[in-house]
């Protein structure tokens, strides 16, 4: 869209399907537990697009974390859940059975999903990390693609940055192309519009928000955190994943981590080295140092805990006076 015609300039202007947020922002689905209906909902009241993570709940858990995002705004909700999860068609179909607006989904790939988003008229977006599949998903229906570089925290599905892949995709797709993995201030977000992105997806800045349900212990490492402080880890997933320094991944790295007790089979394939799931949740519960904390590189970007409504609207007030640019109504 040209910025004569945009009547968002100086951001695009963000449509998925029927979908148009104020903002071209998609806030990242963290789990476990770290983005649940609350913060989902103040992200979607602020103009954007608000996720709820709903990898290891339970079909009933994530229902009610929708109800409750419901419950708090009008906005556009979104959910993501992982491939990998071995209960990924009973949440997928379950969320779209009450009514969330959009699906987003990485950690692998379904082609079934975009059958039950037809089914349920609702959009499907899943995370990408290259041109060839993101021609797969224009071709199975789906409505955008996240194209997720390797500064992006969690589980990675590509060693190349970002702004490397994303001309890429642009060129390769017509759909729309949200930009995920470095993105936490206002020139990240620009120098992603300026090679084509529709809209920026946000992870660990909303993580370190007031509405993120971590304990504080667990926001806190966000704001300690420097870069020197990022690690790869080896997820049982099968995935590299990005995580904070902490006496958890150091043990992890020289191999002196405990492997289940009692595994769930969680997911659909697990090394089962360590259980993720519960290491995840330590951290989540303020055990940050036998718990795991995902985290992308641009974390030493964050030096406060905020409401997710200001670090939106002072994101785009930035965007704005870098642009040399009034802001929009």
């Amino acid at each position: 869209m040209s910025q004569s015609s945009n009547p968002r300039w100086p951001w695009p202007e963000l449509v998925i399907g029927k979908l148009r947020p104020k903002f071209p922002i998609v806030q990242g689905g963290m789990a476990i537990r770290i983005s649940t209906g609350r913060l989902a909902a103040a992200v979607a009241e602020a103009g954007g697009i608000g996720t709820i993570a709903g990898t290891a709940m339970s079909e009933e858990e994530l229902r009610n974390e929708i109800r409750a995002a419901r419950r708090l705004t009008s906005g556009i909700l979104a959910v993501n859940v992982m491939f990998a999860a071995r209960n990924f068609a009973e949440l997928v179909r379950g969320a779209m059975d009450e009514g969330i607006d959009l699906l987003v989904s990485g950690a692998g790939f379904s082609r079934d999903m975009f059958g039950w988003g037809r089914e349920f008229g609702v959009p499907v977006v899943p995370i990408v990390g290259s041109a060839k599949l993101a021609r797969v998903s224009e071709g199975l229906g789906a409505a955008a693609v996240v194209i997720e570089g390797a500064e992006a925290g969690g589980h990675l599905g590509t060693d190349r940055a970002m702004l490397e892949v994303l001309p890429e995709i642009r060129a390769a797709v017509d759909i729309p192309v949200i930009a995920a993995g470095g993105v936490a201030t206002a020139q990240d977000a620009i120098d992603a519009f300026d090679l084509g992105a529709d809209g920026v997806q946000i992870g660990v800045r909303f993580a370190a928000s007031v509405e993120a349900n971590g304990a504080p212990s667990h926001k806190q490492m966000y704001i300690n955190a420097t870069e020197e402080d990022i690690v790869l880890i080896d997820s049982p997933v099968g995935l590299p994943g990005r995580a904070i320094r902490n006496p958890f991944t150091e043990a992890l790295a020289v191999g002196d981590v405990d492997p289940p007790a009692d595994c769930t089979n969680c997911l659909k394939k697990c090394s089962r080295v360590f259980c993720i799931r519960e290491a995840l949740c330590r951290a989540q519960q303020g055990d940050v140092v036998t718990g795991l904390v995902f985290s992308g590189l641009r974390v030493n970007t964050i030096k406060e805990i905020l409401p997710a409504r200001q670090i939106i609207e002072s994101l785009m007030a930035d965007i704005a006076r870098l642009r040399g640019v009034p802001a929009p109504a």
